[in-house]
């Protein structure tokens, strides 16, 4: 099997394995526990806490360990929410966000927020003046994505950020697609409240992730006397994970500029494999995501093209992992302009370090395939 779905999940490494496994056998104690092993335990959380702000360059104290990327936008949101609403309850968003963000603004819409959703431009970015257009007096919280998911675009977080900070709003990201792909001191230099992470995109364990919220700034969990993470999230921690995790996002970004211009070299050889076909469209900007390679096959259903591709043992998807099962259309290619029979078409490539120019040019030969095959049966149809 060729595997080319990597911005869904990837496989963990071999480091990360052997840290999970090491740490499960010699500190599998609960980190509040108050006897020796305990404390331990609770010591080497607090070692993983410090490694990851160090690799962030951000205060420990703003590090909480998450049940992943979905979990880490409900919690950091909610929280940065409940904090501010006594200035308002005003937030904006896009209409292009992750359905983990989605789903977290329903849930507070139905808890008396106001939310506004501002649209996306033809390019696939946020407008600035829309944006700041969008503020009111009782405006208390912004959450915009790094990195779009189902096609790789990007926004420009450091901008808005620089924006919010003047005006007084508090600024959360999902950066699950891109934290240990973009290189470190970025996301030191952004002015940004919160942002939210996961490890099992960048060959870490599932259910674990991480969110950095500003000690600065005032929050207020959904649960209260919570006694895990500083009152922050309820439940054990997963200790062996975490520690996986970190192992990850240590290599991760210490390899992070040899995967990411390997990344660009797959998205060329995948582009100059299949440039002759017309009827493959690329859905991405030059400076998208070189990871993540959205394309449409024109006439085509994206799940049937995925269908074909994974007959021929190489797996892609349809779009965002946490919504694939509905077979929607892509609400991000209905934003930026396309009919909804294009936003259908949405094929989503996503490579990493690990994929190879062999499997690209398999790749590209099926998909020329694929779609020489669908149009020679749709002439015979029509005649």
């Amino acid at each position: 099997m060729i595997y080319l779905d990597y911005a869904a999940t990837t496989p963990l490494s071999e480091s990360a394995v052997n840290a999970f496994v090491q740490t499960s056998k010699m500190y599998f104690q609960n980190t509040e526990s108050l006897h020796e092993g305990g404390q331990a335990a609770r010591d080497l959380l607090e070692h993983a806490r410090c490694s990851l702000a160090e690799l962030l360059n951000k205060e420990s104290e703003g590090i909480y360990f998450t049940g992943g990327g979905s979990d880490g936008n409900f919690l950091a949101i909610t929280s940065l929410a409940n904090g501010a609403n006594y200035k308002g309850k005003h937030i904006i968003s896009s209409n292009v966000e992750h359905p983990s963000i989605d789903y977290v603004l329903r849930f507070l819409e139905e808890s008396g927020y106001e939310i506004t959703r501002i649209p996306i431009q033809k390019n696939g970015k946020i407008s600035i003046h829309t944006l700041l257009s969008s503020i009111r007096p009782d405006t208390i919280l912004v959450t915009i994505q790094h990195v779009n998911s189902e096609t790789g675009i990007v926004q420009d977080i450091k901008e808005i950020g620089e924006h919010l900070k003047n005006r007084g709003v508090l600024f959360h990201s999902d950066c699950v697609q891109s934290f240990g792909k973009w290189e470190k001191n970025y996301f030191h230099s952004l002015n940004i409240d919160a942002f939210t992470m996961s490890a099992h995109k960048i060959n870490g364990p599932k259910g674990t992730g991480a969110v950095y919220v500003s000690p600065s700034i005032h929050i207020a969990p959904l649960l209260s006397e919570v006694t895990h993470e500083r009152g922050f999230r309820a439940g054990t921690v997963d200790l062996p994970s975490i520690v996986a995790f970190i192992t990850a996002a240590e290599e991760a970004f210490h390899l992070q500029q040899d995967r990411y211009l390997h990344a660009i070299d797959m998205r060329k050889q995948l582009k100059s494999s299949i440039l002759k076909d017309r009827n493959i469209i690329f859905e991405d900007n030059d400076d998208s995501s070189p990871f993540i390679i959205p394309i449409r096959a024109k006439g085509m259903e994206g799940q049937i093209v995925m269908q074909e591709l994974d007959r021929l043992k190489i797996a892609v998807s349809t779009g965002s992992a946490c919504k694939n099962g509905q077979q929607a259309p892509s609400k991000t290619l209905l934003a930026i302009g396309r009919t909804e029979s294009e936003a259908h078409e949405l094929v989503r490539i996503s490579t990493s370090h690990q994929t190879t120019s062999a499997e690209i040019a398999l790749l590209g030969k099926a998909l020329i395939e694929i779609t020489n095959t669908f149009r020679s049966v749709s002439e015979v149809i029509t005649r």
